[in-house]
């Protein structure tokens, strides 16, 4: 019988990472890879209870297991970022070389021969490497923000940014290359101006990731080369394997904390072609009251049919309060789910455009069905996803908030008919999913990056370990 190559996947904790390296397990296990996904304790029961019963034995190449996060199953430190990722940290320094140890010495399957881990848990990647195991590093975020993240030492060197963050020049504008959109103060990929324990929460993530990428053999980016290739430039060892969707791979196993309401697509049937706003803003993002009042009215004065994804804890834990007789006057026309499956929506004709807050998921899946945008950010890199989406692809139009900070109904209802009417962002938008697709197919730039990571990955047990994945040095 043949040795099987066997890998161990592990994404950090949240919604948005989670998702996309479970996607990526499954697509490896597609190449008959064996392979384990360590989640936490507390991650694996979100995605094991969002799961449909035909999910958990979708792939036997796939494993669950899990390792503590070291805090209590109800600890409120969970929900505190910096203390989650040092909890996470510690057990993963703790636990991860007992478990590969275990799994090594079973006679069930292969050893692990290669550790691909969220490149923000840098934790399991030098645990590989203290164990002689090959490291893959995944950049669930767009190549551009990641280029700036390493630059930081040499912009905080030059006297561009201070230890905080922030800009020192006046203007703040910082520009990677001609070809790269530049950022500007407050806009950088660690910049949470508002809440300075949460930019230095981003910092940290930052250090992590730069001396992750220098201990990774590869670096997998969930992005497509002709999409950044200035920025893609800029990063060794890098390889773009995206757009990662599920509709490319069998199973169900992507990763969801909530289950998805497909109640909306049967409605989306019945809606007009590219007549419905999509609205949804990720797993993170919230609102004040008084936004998402404006917000609610903004949809209600298109007089157009929408679906908004609201989850329980948008309004920052509180339950959303309508206003007055909103859900009423909205009734015929406004669909509204905690989770809805984003990609077949996106993918769905009904779907005229996309009010997202840019995260790269979404940002990469609406590319990819070629849906415009209406650009809402709310942190980090998301700033930078909008000047993608509006200035370098143009395919979306941004919202600007009034002196008070608030985006108004009619700043919404404004921008959404103008889009609406925009046939060149429209056509940009279908070139751009032509790009991504193609990307995919036999030939495309992802598809040969992809293949040639699975080469190496299968070399592994072919008796080259030493010689394949050693890191060159620089």
């Amino acid at each position: 019988m043949s040795r099987q190559p066997h890998v161990l996947v592990i994404p950090y904790p949240a919604q948005g990472h989670v998702a996309p390296l479970m996607k990526l397990a499954t697509k490896i296990a597609e190449r008959a890879i064996k392979v384990t996904v360590v989640n936490t304790q507390f991650i694996h029961k979100k995605i094991i209870a969002s799961l449909q019963e035909k999910a958990e034995d979708s792939s036997s190449q796939i494993k669950l297991v899990t390792i503590p996060d070291g805090l209590e199953l109800q600890a409120a430190d969970r929900e505190d970022p910096l203390k989650l990722g040092e909890s996470v940290a510690r057990a993963m320094r703790g636990c991860l070389r007992d478990l590969i140890e275990k799994i090594n010495q079973s006679n069930d399957c292969e050893p692990i021969r290669c550790v691909i881990a969220d490149v923000t848990v840098g934790s399991a990647l030098e645990v590989a490497e203290s164990m002689g195991i090959a490291r893959a590093a995944v950049v669930p975020f767009g190549p551009g923000s990641l280029a700036l993240s390493l630059q930081f030492p040499k912009l905080l060197e030059a006297g561009i940014i201070d230890p905080n963050g922030f800009a020192i020049l006046n203007d703040g504008l910082i520009s990677l290359s001609d070809e790269i959109p530049a950022w500007k103060r407050n806009e950088y990929t660690w910049s949470f101006p508002d809440e300075p324990s949460e930019q230095k929460i981003l910092l940290g993530i930052i250090c992590a990731v730069i001396q992750a990428v220098k201990i990774s053999n590869w670096i997998i980016n969930n992005s497509v080369y002709e999409l950044d290739s200035p920025a893609c430039d800029l990063i060794p060892n890098i390889l773009p394997i995206g757009p990662l969707l599920a509709s490319n791979h069998s199973g169900d196993l992507d990763g969801n904390f909530w289950s998805e309401d497909s109640s909306c697509l049967s409605w989306l049937d019945e809606q007009a072609i590219r007549s419905v706003v999509y609205v949804a803003f990720g797993s993170v993002a919230v609102l004040s009251q008084q936004q998402f009042a404006e917000l609610a009215l903004g949809l209600e004065s298109l007089q157009k049919p929408f679906l908004w994804v609201i989850r329980q804890d948008f309004m920052n834990g509180s339950r959303a309060k309508f206003p007055d007789g909103f859900i009423e006057r909205v009734s015929n026309r406004g669909k509204i789910v905690e989770w809805a499956p984003q990609e077949k929506v996106l993918g769905h004709s009904s779907v005229a455009c996309f009010i997202s807050h840019c995260g790269w998921n979404s940002t990469m899946e609406g590319l990819s069905m070629g849906v415009p945008f209406l650009c809402w950010p709310y942190f980090s890199d998301q700033y930078q996803n909008r000047n993608y989406i509006c200035d370098a692809w143009k395919i979306g139009l941004q919202f600007f908030p009034d002196e008070n900070g608030i985006i108004t109904r009619q700043e919404i209802q404004r921008k959404v008919l103008t889009l609406l009417k925009n046939d060149d962002i429209r056509s940009n938008s279908l070139k751009l999913k032509e790009v991504a697709r193609k990307s995919l197919l036999g030939g495309g730039s992802s598809f040969r990056n992809f293949e040639s990571f699975i080469s190496d990955i299968k070399m592994l047990i072919s008796g080259c370990d030493s010689t394949l994945w050693m890191k060159k040095q620089e």
